[in-house]
C-alpha cells in the first residue's frame, strides 16, 4: 500500500495557497494538487465529484474564496455562491470520500464591537455581504461535515498576490504621502505562518487519525495595531521617506463596512496543535526582506 498522500489545494493561484506550495513541496511523500477555478470549479458538483473519485485526496485545504470585500456588496450572489454553497459541497463530498478538509474562514464574521481578543465561541454577527457570506460558509461545511476543521484568519499578506503590504511598499516608492486609517484593530498574518500552522496539523493527522481535531480556530500573528500602526511599521523597515498619517475610517468610506475590533485569539491553535504563533513585526520583517531584496 501505498504510503502518498494526495492533498488537494482549492484556489491554488492565492496568498495562502501558494505559501502552502513553498513548505510543502519538499515533503516527498505528499502529492500535491493545487487547483484554481478554471481547473476545478468547487461550485460544480459533477465536476468536483469526478476529480474526487480520480485523486481520492488524504487532505483538502480550501482557500478558495470570493475575496473582493466591496464587490460582494453589490454581487450578493455570487460571494455567497463560492462562499457559502460551494463550500457546503466540497465539504460534503470530503465527507463521502473520508478527505480530511480545512476551510479558511475570516474575522469579518464578527461585528467589530468587541474589545477583548475574539475566541472561537464569540458572538458572529457579520456588518458586510463578504462577512455575512463566509460566515454562511462555515455554517455549511459544519452542517455537511462535522469533520471539518475552520481557520479564521485576519489581514492576510505575503509576497504574492495582491495584499496591504505589496501596496503600501509600491505607494512608499510613488508618493511622499500617505493615509491609513487607525482606528480599525486587529492583527495581521504572514501567509508563510498560517501555511505552517497548516502543515503543522497535517503532519500531526496525517497517519495519526486521532490527532485530528475538528472545530473552529484561530491563527494571526500575535500583537494588536492598527492599519495605521502597520503602514508605520513597514515605511520604518524599508527606510521610506513616506509621511504616514493616521485617519478615521469615516474619512476613507467603502462600500462595505470593515469590523472596528477584530484581534482574534490564537489560544486553542496554540494548545491543541502545538502551534507557534510569531509576533507580527517578526514575521513583517521576514516579508519585507524578500520583497526588497
Amino acid at each position: 500500500m501505498s504510503l502518498i498522500q494526495n492533498i488537494l489545494i482549492t484556489g491554488g493561484n492565492g496568498q495562502v495557497a501558494q505559501a502552502l506550495s513553498s513548505l510543502l513541496a519538499p515533503w516527498e511523500d505528499l502529492q500535491l494538487f493545487f487547483e484554481n477555478r478554471t481547473n476545478l470549479p468547487i461550485d460544480n458538483e459533477e465536476v468536483l465529484r469526478n476529480w474526487f473519485s480520480v485523486n481520492k485526496p488524504k487532505f483538502c485545504i480550501n482557500t478558495a474564496a470570493y475575496t473582493a470585500v466591496d464587490k460582494a456588496e453589490s454581487d450578493q450572489e455570487n460571494a455567497y455562491r463560492i462562499n457559502a454553497t460551494a463550500v457546503g459541497l466540497l465539504a460534503k463530498i470530503c465527507a463521502e470520500y473520508n478527505t480530511k478538509l480545512i476551510h479558511i474562514s475570516t474575522d469579518y464574521v464578527f461585528d467589530g464591537t468587541s474589545s477583548e481578543p475574539l475566541k472561537e465561541d464569540a458572538p458572529t454577527g457579520p456588518i458586510s455581504v463578504y462577512g455575512a457570506s463566509k460566515l454562511a460558509g462555515e455554517h455549511a461545511a459544519r452542517e455537511a461535515n462535522p469533520d471539518v476543521i475552520i481557520i479564521r484568519t485576519a489581514w492576510v499578506y505575503s509576497i504574492f498576490g495582491n495584499n496591504f503590504v505589496k501596496t503600501m511598499v509600491r505607494l512608499m516608492n510613488e508618493r511622499d504621502h500617505l493615509n491609513v486609517v487607525n482606528d480599525q484593530i486587529g492583527a495581521p498574518t504572514y501567509a508563510v505562518d498560517l501555511a505552517a500552522a497548516i502543515q503543522k496539523i497535517i503532519n500531526d493527522s496525517a497517519f495519526q487519525s486521532h490527532y485530528w481535531k475538528p472545530g473552529i480556530y484561530h491563527y494571526s500573528n500575535t500583537g494588536k495595531i492598527s492599519w495605521f500602526d502597520f503602514a508605520k511599521a513597514i515605511a520604518a523597515i524599508i527606510e521610506a521617506k513616506t509621511t504616514v498619517e493616521g485617519i478615521p475610517t469615516a474619512a476613507y468610506p467603502t462600500p462595505a463596512r470593515r469590523p472596528a475590533f477584530s484581534l482574534l485569539d490564537t489560544t486553542k491553535i496554540q494548545e491543541v496543535y502545538q502551534v507557534q504563533v510569531p509576533e507580527w513585526k517578526q514575521s513583517l520583517e521576514k516579508c519585507l526582506r524578500l520583497l526588497t531584496k
